[in-house]
């Protein structure tokens, strides 16, 4: 496990929306510190190669997504450009949503070289218009976390709210 996971300094502050941004849906991810330590020290751990995984949680009624877990998986792309989720681990964290009665809210993955914005192959791939995509930058000192919605070709970043 990385430092990072373990380390008791405070999580980084994490970017929004700004209010006049168009949205393709009014849509905020809350994020428990826990599990945003857990994707970071992940995606640390997997440097340089991108590492990837699966959030699961509810979708609200308001727009609000709620994170209750990170599945990490294996990048079966073994890359440090691109990434695929391993399909036995996507059949993994489905089943463990399903057992706590939750969902698969959408995919977490870094990117090691570039900033924490959808790539144009992110945008060709995402397999779920209704999904919440997270990607974590590694190119600074310190890791940045955004989450977008990619729909019809389309991203638009999505506020991410820290619990």
């Amino acid at each position: 496990m990385s430092a990072a996971a373990t380390s008791p300094d405070p999580v980084p502050p994490i970017p929004s929306v700004s209010p006049e941004s168009p949205s393709i849906a009014a849509s905020v991810l809350l994020l428990p510190a826990g599990v945003y330590r857990q994707i970071v020290a992940a995606c640390l751990d997997g440097y340089p190669l991108e590492a990837c995984g699966l959030l699961i949680g509810e979708e609200g009624a308001s727009g609000e997504a709620q994170v209750r877990a990170s599945h990490p998986a294996t990048n079966a792309a073994a890359s440090a450009r691109v990434y695929t989720v391993e399909p036995r681990d996507m059949l993994r964290a489905d089943r463990e949503a399903e057992e706590i009665g939750a969902v698969l809210l959408g995919v977490w993955h870094s990117h090691t070289h570039t900033d924490a914005f959808p790539s144009p192959t992110d945008v060709a791939q995402a397999p779920d218009p209704g999904w919440h995509y997270v990607i974590v930058s590694l190119r600074d000192s310190e890791p940045v976390l955004r989450s977008y919605r990619i729909r019809g070709g389309r991203s638009e970043e999505e506020a991410v709210v820290l619990q």
